[in-house]
């Protein structure tokens, strides 16, 4: 990458547990500029700073200030991932990088740094709702866990509050789900455990005991060869293969409830938006009945719910934006 000798980048960063994105950003107040992006494998290194070491020496430029969102709680400037065996360090990152300016964020955090920075091309609307341009802002991401996210508004800039929201107890409301719980309360049950990648196999694996269903050998056969995740939803979307529909209208509707009750605890009026992998590629079931049922099902607040904006992220390079937005504040500062 050809650059000025005087042009100070971001480095901003996705650390999730499945891979690992690392960007360069130019700065710019309207929205952060993408520059280079690359992807790594998060399992096969076992550290952050090995990446960013491979990533600067095929990128060697001039880093004014850098910013990581990952999955995992921070605090006092270090995380211990939830999904790997990392420590992140922003001290130590500052001594092996020399860099003056590190901040380390809940990688869902820096999602919610993105929202104010989405194009509407970027965004497809479930719920158009009544937007209260001032009122906090929700986010609720699906993917290998599941991450939870405010946004709120002070003096018309975006502050982002981490939440480690999708490792609450999952809740059941109806008698099939009831049932699932039962059997799974071997260990603790927290709402990622089944509104996740994994989630939607554990939900699947249990309906086919449940029902005693004989499952296709064509299904079997995209088992042995693809994510297990993956081919359940298409299944369900592309084949409607009852048993996988069935998995994936309950993986749907917890996932509604899920995001309904984070949209009550933040009074999320300025609307609610899902990001992660998993729900661009399930949009056409999310535009179905069944996540805006769960949604809004809270009895007397249903009304309240009905009014709040809801939207899905299709840009997968959010969380980036969002940590890019956070270095350059951080350079400014």
């Amino acid at each position: 990458m050809k650059t000025d000798h005087d042009t100070h980048f971001v480095l901003a960063g996705d650390i999730g547990g499945t891979k690992t994105n690392l960007a360069i950003f130019i700065p710019n107040k309207e929205r952060p500029i993408l520059s280079v992006v690359e992807s790594y494998p998060s399992r096969n290194t076992s550290s952050l700073e090995q990446i960013i070491e491979v990533f600067l020496s095929k990128h060697n430029v001039k880093i004014g200030a850098a910013c990581f969102g990952i999955a995992g709680p921070v605090s006092n400037g270090c995380v211990k991932t939830t999904n790997l065996p990392w420590i992140v360090s922003s001290k130590k990152l500052k001594e092996l990088f020399n860099w003056e300016k590190v901040h380390l964020i809940n990688d869902l955090a820096a999602t919610a740094a993105s929202i104010p920075f989405l194009q509407d091309q970027e965004l497809v609307e479930l719920n158009h709702g009544r937007h209260d341009p001032t009122g906090p802002v929700g986010v609720v991401a699906a993917g290998t866990g599941l991450g939870m996210a405010l946004l709120v508004s002070i003096n018309g800039k975006g502050y982002p509050l981490q939440s480690e929201g999708g490792h609450v107890d999952f809740a059941p409301r109806n008698s099939i789900e009831i049932a699932m719980l039962q059997d799974l309360l071997t260990s603790h049950v927290s709402v990622e455990r089944l509104a996740s990648g994994p989630g939607l196999l554990t939900i699947y694996s249990w309906l086919k005991k449940y029902h005693n269903h004989r499952e296709p050998a064509w299904i079997q056969e995209r088992f042995q060869a693809e994510d297990a995740s993956k081919v359940i939803s298409d299944a369900a979307l592309v084949e409607k293969e009852p048993l996988c529909v069935e998995s994936l209208d309950m993986f749907v509707s917890i996932l509604g409830a899920a995001t309904g009750n984070l949209a009550l605890t933040g009074m999320t009026t300025g609307g609610m938006y899902l990001a992660g992998g998993i729900c661009p590629k399930i949009l056409p079931k999310l535009k179905e009945e069944v996540f805006m049922k769960a949604f809004i099902a809270k009895g007397r607040f249903m009304e309240l719910l009905s009014e709040i904006p809801v939207k899905v992220v299709l840009n997968d390079k959010a969380a980036l934006l969002g940590a890019a937005y956070c270095a350059m504040d951080l350079m400014e500062g």
